[in-house]
């Protein structure tokens, strides 16, 4: 009995309810539903001594008074079976759900200093492991629509959902509406027999089962006249729904939480359904006329609670298998163009689908519990069944995830009718404090699916198909939205262009003073106008993120606390500020390499996009000339001085939409990272550093570039210039010169496929260059040698290159690091030092001894380099050593960036 009594507590019952109601109850359902009528509010609590420990100690006291529906006033004289007990409890009136500051500020000190909700919500280290059973459904045909239908088993009400607790809600939801009879509440014996399809059946489109289901919804017994609600049996009140209207039919499907369960269980389904079947074809389109049974062999990437019975053990997400990557240059020999074609047509057919889904994320959403509702709230949105919180973390959390993962800001505004509609829905689940917590919650994934041998019934039924699936915990909605909150902090900053703000709250329409005023504290509150119509379509958009997040921090703060709210915002990832204080990382000697590897990912994670001041200060004794465009630590000082007062739409928006992608999907990993530094007043001018590539010539070599968004960006592509060159000496590939040209087909000054207007990205040319420059065999990016693999020359470029790479982009950025990554610099090598001295170890036992060539791809290796045989790689490979030695000990002083 102590695990009905938890789940009855976790929600909102006191011990002693429900002691009291699981006595006279057949079960946890039904004693849920006798507490949220009133039937126990008279039982006092048990003394603290036997209390059983809620996980929120607010709760015990709010559980106290029992929430009242407008039905129930009116239904207050009505008699209703159970009328015995609800006699003996008294209510006020409505329970008030801002009640945590009152109860803050009641319990003083008691209070003040208790997190309830330390280790709960937020930990994503659970795994949980499930056996899902798969059922054959049945067809049944409904004359009233002329449709034959499936109807959903008890499997596919449960797929997905790992949680104990929920697993028996759902299981006695779906039990008590499929079987035996609904009685007349007057106990008058008249009962009407329900079937499956009576509420789960799976019609054509949502419309049509809300149509069915507003039909059946309401009964009246032959005998006794009685009104009463086919779902949960109890009376409905007559008078005030007697005229037949589409408003009063729709308010029988508020009347109460089974209902609520029912109609957000089957539309969820639905839904997501429609986005896997979406999703289906936009991965593999020339898989849209394949019938349903699929060979294990056949790719799938599909959600663990899709409705169709016929899939096979591939019906769930499985993780990409990685292959040892080529050794591929970029060696062209000729033109190439990349296909373009068929674009517009695909961007036309995502449109016209994120709109069906929009639209049935909107009829959906107006069944959300919702205290907020236009016209005033309803019985089943104070009575919120158990399984909304349980079809909303398993069903709507799966497209959730999905759609808040995308790692574009602008595909997100072109898709605004579903992302809007996403928007919306987060708000209503956090608005409802009965739902507010799962937006703190970890998303259960599936991480992998065991399956067992079918199992043979015994009746001659077909055979039940048996799955072990573990979830493990991942991002909840409210990280995810963080990320997109970052991209559009980014986009804002990027419209603001690179001239001073002169538009004011005198300047702005009504509109704009309101998406400015919801958004306060999360960007600034001016922007340039007037904006172009695109411009400003990213710009709503973005407010409309920023403002999202504000309402849900808002609502989890009313409902949950001040608590609950700081440590969720703790656990949310942050752009972090240039302070060299928030990238100081140390670890201890004793760490295991597994504990190295996460922290440098996670230190890296951290800080890989930063915005910080490049300019050049002024002399102490020079006054500063408003005037005169200051000077900056750039190589492309000039031209971004002469486009200091330039205002160009385009341009904006261009450099909006990458810092939006930039800030939160630059690649971080312990083999290779890419940090960016933009400057806080001049969005358009970038540094970038590239770690080396694990298995290259440049392997934990610190590679930098200078990046310049110019005057025609991104019609043309950026300005691009390598900066590690040993003072313009080294050619470290035949695509990176020693004067720092960076030959790159997207950049225009290679071979290949190039630059294409309004579609090519920045992130596009960082990958690149990290990938296809500084490759595995880099000898074969020149054309003429592109199939000389393996081959003696190709061996000796690659040696000469690791001696460049130690000399200069390892022990030379140690002594002299570049602004403004010498705090970067100086932790990478720091947490990665015990790896790196295995790495010098293996290089100097591979090194050939012939001189360094600063040319290697004009000279030729082994001829006219600088030295002897005695090149003087052993010497730069000890005193690395002894840097990473010093940079453990923490001997080594602080460089200030």
């Amino acid at each position: 009995m102590e695990s009905e009594i938890r789940q009855l507590v976790d929600m909102g019952a006191t011990v002693a309810q429900a002691r009291a109601a699981l006595k006279r109850c057949s079960d946890v359902m039904e004693a849920a539903e006798r507490i949220f009528d009133g039937a126990f509010d008279n039982i006092p609590d048990e003394p603290a001594a036997t209390m059983m420990q809620s996980a929120d100690p607010i709760k015990e006291r709010r559980a106290t008074t029992r929430l009242v529906t407008p039905e129930e006033e009116d239904d207050a004289d009505e008699d209703v079976v159970g009328s015995e007990d609800e006699s003996e409890g008294s209510d006020d009136g409505f329970a008030n759900y801002d009640l945590d500051d009152e109860m803050q500020d009641d319990t003083c000190g008691a209070q003040v200093d208790i997190d309830p909700y330390a280790g709960i919500f937020f930990s994503k280290d659970r795994r949980e492991e499930v056996i899902e059973v798969e059922e054959e459904p049945e067809t049944v045909y409904i004359p009233t629509v002329a449709e034959r239908v499936k109807v959903m088993t008890q499997s596919q009400w449960m797929k997905g959902c790992p949680e104990g607790g929920e697993q028996g809600f759902l299981f006695s939801l779906y039990s008590q509406l499929v079987e035996g009879q609904c009685p007349c509440p007057s106990g008058c014996g008249y009962s009407i027999p329900r079937a499956k399809n009576h509420f789960f059946a799976i019609f054509s489109t949502f419309e049509v089962y809300i149509k069915c289901l507003r039909g059946i919804v309401r009964k009246t017994c032959k005998r006794c006249s009685k009104v009463f609600c086919f779902a949960c049996g109890e009376p409905i009140n007559g008078p005030r729904l007697l005229e037949s209207t589409k408003a009063n039919e729709d308010r029988d499907l508020f009347h109460c939480s089974n209902l609520q369960g029912i109609i957000l269980g089957v539309g969820l389904a639905m839904l997501e359904q429609l986005y896997h079947d979406q999703l289906q074809n936009l991965l593999f389109p020339e898989n849209k006329a394949r019938t349903s049974k699929r060979r294990k062999t056949d790719p799938v990437i599909s959600s663990p609670m899709i409705l169709d019975p016929d899939d096979d053990d591939d019906n769930y997400l499985s993780p990409p298998t990685q292959g040892k990557k080529s050794k591929l240059g970029v060696g062209y020999a000729g033109d190439q163009k990349e296909d373009t074609t068929g674009q517009a047509e695909a961007q036309a057919i995502q449109i016209t689908k994120d709109e069906k889904l929009g639209e049935l994320m909107a009829q959906l959403r107006m069944f959300l519990p919702s205290l907020r509702r236009p016209g005033g709230a309803l019985t089943s949105d104070y009575l919120v069944h158990p399984t909304a919180l349980a079809h909303l973390r398993r069903r709507f959390n799966n497209i959730c995830s999905s759609l808040l993962r995308n790692d574009s800001l602008t595909d997100m505004s072109e898709r605004s009718s579903v992302y809007f509609e996403l928007f919306e829905w987060l708000e209503t689940i956090s608005n409802h404090e009965a739902l507010a917590s799962m937006m703190a919650m970890p998303i259960m994934v599936v991480s992998s699916v065991r399956t067992h041998t079918p199992k043979r019934a015994t009746d001659g039924a077909p055979p039940l198909r048996e799955r072990t699936v573990i979830y493990e915990g991942s991002s909840g909605p409210r990280e995810l939205l963080e990320s997109i909150v970052i991209q559009a902090n980014a986009a804002i900053k990027g419209l603001e262009g690179i001239r001073p703000i002169e538009a004011t709250f005198d300047d702005m329409t009504e509109e704009q003073k309101r998406i400015t005023s919801d958004t306060k504290g999360k960007s600034k509150e001016a922007f340039l106008l007037p904006f172009s119509e695109e411009n400003q379509k990213l710009l709503g958009f973005c407010q409309r993120i920023l403002a999202t997040a504000e309402a849900i921090d808002r609502s989890l703060r009313e409902t949950k606390g001040q608590k609950f709210l700081d440590r969720l915002q703790d656990a949310l990832p942050k752009i972090h500020s240039s302070d060299p204080a928030s990238r100081e990382v140390f670890i201890g000697a004793e760490a295991s390499e597994e504990a190295v590897r996460q922290m440098y990912i996670s230190w890296a994670t951290r800080v890989r996009f930063e915005y910080c001041d490049l300019t050049v200060p002024l002399p102490a004794d020079k006054p500063a000339n408003q005037d005169e465009p200051p000077n900056y630590k750039f190589y492309y000082n000039t031209d971004a001085r002469m486009l200091a007062s330039s205002d160009i739409p385009k341009r904006s928006l261009a450099i909006a939409k990458e810092l939006a992608v930039l800030t939160t999907n630059l690649p971080v990993a312990w083999d290779s990272s890419i940090f960016l530094r933009v400057d806080e007043t001049r969005v358009d001018i970038i540094k970038a550093l590239i770690i080396g590539p694990e298995g290259t010539p440049y392997q934990n070599g610190c590679f930098l570039f200078d990046i310049f968004l110019g005057h025609s960006y991104n019609q043309l592509p950026p300005s691009v210039k390598y900066m590690t060159t040993n003072g313009g000496k080294f050619r470290f590939n035949p695509n990176l010169y020693a004067d720092g040209k960076v030959c790159l087909s997207l950049l225009g000054t290679w071979a290949g496929p190039g630059w294409v207007a309004g579609k090519s990205t920045l992130l596009q040319v960082l990958i690149s260059i990290q990938s296809m420059i500084l490759c595995e065999e880099p000898y074969l990016n020149e054309p003429g040698w592109a199939t000389s693999s393996g081959t003696p020359q190709s061996n000796a470029y690659s040696a000469n290159i690791r001696r460049m790479t130690v000399k200069t982009a390892m022990l030379g950025n140690l002594k002299n690091p570049p602004e403004p990554f010498g705090d970067i610099i100086r932790t990478h090598f720091r947490l990665k030092a015990r790896s790196i001295s295995t790495q010098l170890d293996k290089w100097l036992s591979h090194d050939d001894g012939l001189p360094t060539v600063n040319d290697g791809a004009s000279s030729g290796c082994g001829r006219g380099g600088i030295g002897s045989s005695m090149n003087g790689f052993q010497g730069d490979v000890e005193e690395l050593k002894r840097f990473l030695k010093q940079l453990q000990d923490g001997t080594v002083p602080p460089h200030r960036s």
